[in-house]
């Protein structure tokens, strides 16, 4: 987003905000209180549709909070909501006088009953289920009332407990039986018993209490990670609630928040690169970063614990029992500095080990590239899983000039078409999609973006260069949105790429800045305020159309896993409207000849395409899955929906199978970084298998094969003319 605006918005904010809060925030030393005072002054002022603080908001913060904090309803009971109703109407007026008092009771009240909760699961988990009693639990929470006693509440977590062991229990008789087939040596055969016949060979009750004590110890990791949390964690969720209110893109960031923000857009981050999970005796290693100084120094590996951390010249700290976030805050730091830790390794010893920290680069945020080999012809694929940008500095790595070099390293492979894959693609920045836009086109807009109350802008490729001038295929999702809609719509709108994918798009066609706090208080004595990301502006196409709600609608539709799945931003809570603005002025592309008969070729290629049909039923019986709410707690009958789930998944295996006989490979400049990354080899490997099974890559490369012919037709014609 330009600069500027971003600069006027804040500008009208410190002006108004530096006289507001300055003794405000110094009368009231609650840090809570200033936040809440804060972020409903930039939302009232700074958003593109801010909303009435009035009763019918207040209702909802209400019902939305409680939501929230309980969605399962296994917490509150009756009694506790009927206190907490006399709120109901009130927040509003908590808002506009900066009290939290709402807030305070439920987190109170909450505290307490988690804290019976843990004793009631115990309780539960203590005594064997009767997975031979005909019962059914009812999963679909939204519309149950709460429960009116301990006992009921109790009979609730019993309900839910013995689901969730359920699925354990019968997988642990299962294997036990093949277990007990081989040390027989008899042929192992998959047979479903009913909880009666389950052979006396395995220990029934013994299998049971295994499973029940999985289901705790489940329980018991996730409340560790409960108690973990401070009542700052659970005030930004009462700020959330508020701030979601408005749309749902608009979003406080707590200070950690904002920096997890910041390095996933960016993809990197400076610190020893590698992925750590708590663990009651430290922090373990679970995965190492490619490229990262713990994989440089081999001096640490995968299942190592983190015990110590000492900076430089400095005493290490303990951080066994330490949440995960601020032990990894310790291990964190400026690139150059060392970090000490004292490491228990795989083997059982206890030693310390230096590490220099240094950027770690997260390779999977970043866009990739293959070529694919159909017969005598050469074409590529460029995925790209975000629009990444460093906003504290744009000349770093971002998407735009990395997918400039992946279309130049493609071009000297010599490839005929390229695909660029948007799929699961949630967007980023808007100025990356621009510059990336101009790759593909000569000049002209790329997309019109509107302030409220505000005339549109137009943002424009002015560069005349064409990176690319051959065919182009956008392959595009149910979860490809925001800056992903833009790129698609705009390649539509001039007809310069086909669009293969879902029906539509996810469909958020707003804008959002990222305001630091700090930025609008004069003095601040309670440290780091943490950032709002706010919707400020809605973009639409160049033809004038929004893609808010509507998405981008593929010009080859192909169903998909998702495709009866509500996934959508029409599916979100509260979004905004859609609507439309008047056109920009732009020219259509003239390099194809026949774009129509293209995309009728591989309508007609799809509409006949077996595995096609077969990914449709899948579709629907995942949605069928999906609407499923009311589930028996019976063995015998868990046993006869999992064959009967089985069989259909049976059926649908070759969709796992296929083989699309398309050949990937990767580019010359990664084939020479394989020799010093088998990691990076085994990732690309990977990928390389799951695009020959995917049926969506090869219809890109069928509909390029067209957009080829028609190119080479053109080119015929246009040269036939000029002789004439």
């Amino acid at each position: 987003m330009k600069k500027n605006f971003i600069l006027a918005l804040l500008i009208m904010l410190v002006a108004v905000a530096s006289c507001s809060f300055t003794n405000k925030s110094f009368e009231n030393d609650d840090k809570d209180k200033l936040l809440l005072d804060l972020i409903t002054y930039v939302l009232e002022r700074g958003h593109y549709e801010p909303k009435d603080l009035n009763d019918t908001f207040s209702s909802n913060v209400f019902d939305d909070f409680i939501d929230i904090v309980d969605p399962t309803k296994r917490y509150f009971l009756q009694s506790d909501v009927r206190e907490f109703e006399k709120y109901r109407f009130m927040i509003d007026d908590e808002i506009r006088n900066t009290e939290i008092t709402f807030f305070n009771v439920v987190y109170q009240r909450l505290m307490k009953r988690m804290e019976e909760a843990k004793e009631i699961y115990k309780e539960v988990l203590a005594e064997p289920f009767d997975y031979a009693l005909d019962e059914t639990i009812n999963i679909d929470y939204e519309d149950q009332e709460f429960a009116a006693n301990r006992k009921q509440l109790k009979e609730r977590w019993r309900k839910q407990l013995k689901y969730n062991t359920l699925a354990i229990f019968e997988n642990k008789v299962e294997n036990k039986i093949v277990e007990i087939q081989q040390s027989s040596g008899d042929e192992v055969a998959s047979v479903s018993y009913s909880f009666k016949e389950i052979p006396t060979s395995v220990d029934r009750a013994l299998t049971e209490e295994e499973a029940r004590e999985n289901t705790k110890n489940t329980l018991d990791e996730f409340f560790d990670f409960v108690d973990d949390l401070e009542r700052k964690d659970w005030f930004v969720q009462y700020i959330n609630t508020i701030v979601e209110e408005f749309d749902p893109h608009t979003f406080y960031f707590a200070p950690d928040d904002k920096e997890k923000f910041d390095i996933g857009m960016s993809g990197k981050f400076e610190g020893i690169g590698a992925r750590l999970q708590k663990k009651p005796e430290g922090a373990r290693i679970v995965e190492i970063i490619s490229g990262g100084p713990v994989w440089r120094e081999q001096t640490l590996e995968v299942g190592d614990e983190i015990l110590k951390v000492g900076q430089e010249g400095e005493e290490p700290i303990d951080i066994v029992g330490m949440r995960l976030d601020d032990a990894i805050k310790l291990i964190k730091g400026p690139k150059g500095t060392v970090v000490n830790l004292t490491v228990r390794k795989v083997d059982g010893t206890i030693g310390e080990v230096s590490i220099t920290r240094d950027v770690v680069e997260l390779e999977e945020s970043y866009a990739k590239s293959a070529t694919i080999q159909r017969e005598e012809n050469k074409y590529g694929l460029i995925n790209l899983p975000k629009f990444y940008v460093d906003f504290e500095d744009y000349t770093e790595r971002n998407a735009a000039t990395d997918v400039a070099k992946e279309v130049e390293r493609l071009k000297e492979e010599g490839v005929e078409g390229i695909v660029l894959d948007l799929r699961d693609n949630g967007g980023g920045s808007l100025k990356t999609v621009v510059e990336m836009a101009g790759l593909f086109i000569k000049d002209g807009p790329i997309v019109q973006v509107r302030s409220s109350g505000q005339r549109k802008e137009v943002h424009e490729d002015k560069d005349e260069r064409i990176q690319w001038d051959g065919p182009l295929v956008i392959l595009v999702n149910e979860l490809s949105a925001s800056a992903s809609e833009i790129l698609a719509a705009a390649m539509q709108d001039y007809k310069r790429a086909v669009v293969i994918g879902s029906k539509q798009t996810f469909g958020k066609g707003t804008v959002q800045n990222v305001i630091p706090l700090d930025n609008i208080v004069r003095s601040n004595e309670h440290g780091d305020l943490g950032a709002i990301k706010l919707t400020t502006q809605k973009f639409y196409r160049i033809n004038g159309g929004s893609t808010q709600l509507e998405g981008v609608k593929s010009d080859i539709v192909v169903p998909d896993r998702y495709s009866y799945i509500d996934l959508g931003e029409r599916d979100q809570e509260n979004p905004l409207g859609w609507d439309k603005i008047t056109a920009a002025d732009y020219k259509v592309w003239d390099g194809y000849i026949d774009f129509e008969t293209t995309v009728a070729n591989s309508k007609k290629r799809l509409a006949n395409n077996p595995q096609i049909k077969l990914i449709e039923e899948n579709a629907k019986w995942l949605k069928e899955q999906q609407d499923e709410t009311v589930i028996s707690l019976s063995y015998d009958a868990y046993v006869q929906r999992e064959e009967q789930a089985k069989k259909r998944s049976e059926k649908f295996k070759s969709l796992r199978d296929y083989d699309s006989k398309l050949t990937f490979q990767s580019l010359r400049y990664e084939t020479e970084l394989f020799t010093q990354d088998s990691v990076l080899r085994e990732k690309r490997d990977r990928w390389h298998k799951e695009l020959a099974k995917d049926i969506y890559v090869e219809e890109a490369v069928n509909v390029l094969k067209d957009l080829q012919l028609n190119n080479i037709k053109s080119s015929e014609r246009k040269l036939a003319s000029v002789k004439g």
